[in-house]
């Protein structure tokens, strides 16, 4: 009797390269589980975006009868008449920028400083306290601060900060007319605050981030603690901390309830702090149940339209800057 002869083994690489076997299916991703898998993660990537241009096509859908009567003159007219059907969003536009900037010349110098002071100079045991108390004021509900701007902020303001302020610079437009209370000063101290632990959560980060050389080679050159902060640390995350304070703006332009608690929600555009003002989350806020025409509810589509707009442009400034120093591009040398 003769002997068969052996047939070969086969390889790894026919294994692969074989299309009936399991193998092969794995590494074609022609597996069903992964088929399935790969099915499940592209649909929930795809939601998000496919979501924001629906809402963009029901925002522009529902502000066109808006947008195709007054156009352009929409951002620059300052009637808004509902009886009349004639509305204007300059002064929404003009109380929205005037706010947040003031609000951002109240807490950049306060959160800069925080993020500075835990990560430089703050002892170890006393950093992570900090920080989760700093963090812990975006937790608060926006209602919570209104009432307390109400009950304690105004007061406040109206007892030991407009007295002096009045008397030092009242000759100024900023600072002239009556202080009620319900003012654009006591909205953009309110965003202030709010916006301090956005702003400093992400400084404190790209402050940690900036490599340790940095700081040891200031040292070495014979700088203080705080020459190597300021001439060394602070320079090479400049891209990052700028993007900070515009993640900060982004954060105060979208706020609701508290400024229109506090702001005073008049339509008109006057130069002095202490009048009240307007800003577009709050005519959103306060007349979307009282928009009874087609026209009148188009237009404050269209002032959700802007907002909108205008938040989603400096939030794509604030993430492009925190990436640039993410991906290390934001070179310190220069600023040496």
């Amino acid at each position: 009797m003769t002997a068969l002869p052996h047939e070969p083994m086969p390889t790894p690489a026919d294994v692969a390269t074989d299309p009936q076997g399991p193998t092969w299916q794995v590494l074609r991703g022609v597996n069903r589980g992964d088929r399935v898998y790969r099915t499940i993660l592209t649909t929930v990537a795809m939601s998000l975006p496919l979501f924001l241009i629906i809402l963009v096509t029901q925002l522009v859908v529902s502000a066109w009868s808006s947008i195709r009567r007054f156009g352009f003159h929409f951002l620059w007219t300052s009637v808004w008449d509902p009886v009349a059907e004639v509305f204007g969003a300059a002064p929404m536009v003009f109380g929205t920028i005037a706010s947040s900037l003031l609000a951002l010349l109240i807490a950049v110098p306060l959160a800069l400083g925080v993020a500075i002071y835990l990560t430089e100079f703050a002892p170890k045991w006393l950093r992570q306290p900090v920080s989760f108390l700093v963090e812990l004021l975006a937790a608060i509900p926006s209602v919570v601060y209104g009432l307390w701007g109400i009950f304690v902020l105004i007061p406040f303001l109206r007892s030991y900060v407009v007295p002096p302020l009045r008397a030092a610079f009242g000759w100024t437009p900023m600072f002239s007319g009556v202080f009620y209370g319900n003012s654009l000063l006591a909205g953009s101290v309110i965003l202030a605050i709010m916006i301090v632990p956005y702003i400093a959560a992400v400084s404190r980060e790209v402050l940690l981030a900036v490599p340790g050389t940095q700081r040891e080679a200031a040292l070495g050159m014979g700088a203080t603690r705080w020459e190597a902060v300021w001439t060394a640390v602070v320079p090479y995350g400049r891209s990052g901390l700028v993007g900070a304070v515009i993640l900060g703006l982004g954060r105060a332009l979208g706020e609701t309830m508290a400024v229109t608690m506090l702001i005073g929600n008049r339509h008109d555009i006057s130069l002095s702090v202490l009048q009240p003002a307007y800003t577009m989350a709050a005519a959103i806020a306060n007349e979307c149940s009282e928009a009874t025409t087609r026209l009148y509810l188009s237009a404050l589509f269209e002032v959700g339209l802007l907002l909108f707009v205008i938040t989603v442009l400096v939030n794509a400034a604030a993430r492009l800057l925190i990436w640039r120093v993410a991906r290390g591009t934001a070179v310190g040398s220069r600023a040496l």
